[in-house]
């Protein structure tokens, strides 16, 4: 691994809990390994907190100018057919550099650079309007694991760190992002269905009454989710982590049970549970016959 200078090391990103930012490089370096198998070829967006996180941060989706020329890139056509080149994480020094610009959390596209139209994950973000409605976001998230597992996809969970979790499912990147986006759609329907009073689709906090949102906007182009073991802007330096589904049912998990400071004691003593979740993947042909069943049958 090369040499990565991290400018004004001793500056406090985490007031708190006095973590800087050559705490967070230390972590992103000693997470590598890991994490490197999620991110790797996948455009970054960069939440970025040059202050720490007592100030309003920013996103940042295109390569900056300052960025060494070993840092890769990948040339993402939006869809008016212009380019710009975001960055890809793809080794650990990219990583600690990009902690070195304070970038805190890495957020990535479900889609790789090879081939950016069509995504390899499904996801749902079951995001709930308080941290205290944690129980209702565990209870959606074994209901979409039920519906996922019904039609034929194997789903996998994540705590994203902040208060919800993810539930994902990898495909095997045979539909374009507008078919898998109505797919998703359509598993929404079915677990909306199943527990009316759980969640809501309603984009606008204002109608959603207190409900969990059950977030499918994820699985459009352009679009991204929060990366595996990617640090979070919250007091603590929660983590997003992957999950075995015994602990989704386990009544004392919370989005950020695990931190900057725990996350390693779990990584020495348990696989990543999302090892290996590329071999996982599945088409959505026959899934989405089956899904079709469900909404003609399903009350």
């Amino acid at each position: 691994m090369r040499d990565v200078e991290i400018t004004r090391p001793e500056k406090v990103l985490f007031p708190d809990d006095a973590i800087t930012k050559q705490d967070l490089a230390d972590y992103y370096a000693r997470a590598a390994e890991t994490m490197l198998p999620h991110v790797r070829d996948r455009p970054l967006t960069l939440q970025r907190f040059p202050n720490g996180i007592g100030q309003k941060g920013f996103f940042q989706k295109e390569v900056s100018k300052h960025f060494p020329e070993w840092v890769e890139r990948a040339a993402v056509r939006k869809r008016d057919g212009s380019s710009f080149a975001y960055p890809l994480a793809n080794n650990a020094e990219t990583l600690v550099y990009l902690a070195g610009q304070a970038a805190i959390t890495l957020h990535v596209w479900p889609a790789r650079v090879d081939d950016l139209t069509h995504p390899d994950r499904l996801i749902f973000d079951l995001d709930p309007p308080s941290e205290d409605r944690f129980p209702v976001v565990r209870s959606t998230a074994l209901i979409v694991r039920s519906v996922l597992e019904e039609v034929g996809l194997v789903p996998f969970a994540m705590t994203t760190g902040s208060k919800g979790l993810h539930v994902v499912a990898p495909i095997d990147r045979g539909d374009a992002f507008d078919d898998v986006y109505d797919f998703a759609e359509d598993v929404g329907k079915v677990v909306l269905r199943r527990d009316p009073d759980c969640c809501t689709t309603e984009f606008r906090k204002a109608n959603r009454e207190g409900r969990l949102f059950f977030d499918t906007r994820r699985n459009a182009y352009g679009q991204h989710a929060v990366a595996p073991y990617s640090v979070r802007p919250k007091p603590g330096a929660p983590i997003a982590t992957p999950l075995e589904w015994d602990e989704v049912e386990d009544r004392k998990l919370t989005a950020t049970r695990y931190t900057i400071r725990t996350i390693f004691d779990r990584l020495e003593s348990t696989d990543d549970p999302w090892r290996g979740i590329s071999r996982r993947a599945r088409s959505l042909d026959g899934p989405r016959r089956k899904l079709s069943e469900l909404l003609a049958s399903d009350v």
